[in-house]
């Protein structure tokens, strides 16, 4: 089990929840939709994982609302939400900073599907010179 280095105590609110999350190369990866916790031998809680796509955000959010989220998302997908292991994140700051590179990750495989079979076939897409 992942623990952060001693004396790091994190407000998942304030330092975690709905921040964005990059890769090693500086692009975006998706944004933190919630998290996993698991109880340390301490009995305090500790982060292992990062959560991201629909389905963590609407069992985040809960209710009528996070339901027809969840709801929706699972149709497209199903299992658990994509997660992000703790063991990666470089940095916690104003992004969370990985130290993985995004193609590696597969957390949105929709996006990346896009990505490869519309947007690159798009002229001027990857903004290279012409």
């Amino acid at each position: 089990m992942n623990q952060p280095p001693a004396g790091r105590v994190l407000d998942l609110n304030l330092h975690l929840l709905d921040r964005q999350v990059v890769d090693t190369d500086g692009l975006l990866v998706c944004k933190v939709d919630d998290v996993e916790l698991e109880p340390g031998e301490n009995g305090a809680l500790y982060v292992t994982a990062i959560l991201v796509g629909p389905r963590a955000l609407g069992t985040r959010i809960g209710g009528r609302l996070g339901r027809w989220i969840t709801s929706i998302a699972s149709r497209q997908a199903t299992g658990p939400p994509p997660r992000i292991d703790m063991a990666i994140v470089r940095d916690i700051g104003s992004a969370v900073t990985l130290d993985a590179g995004r193609a590696d990750l597969g957390v949105a495989p929709l996006e990346d599907w896009v990505d490869r079979h519309i947007i690159s076939r798009i002229p001027g897409s990857r903004h290279e010179s012409e």
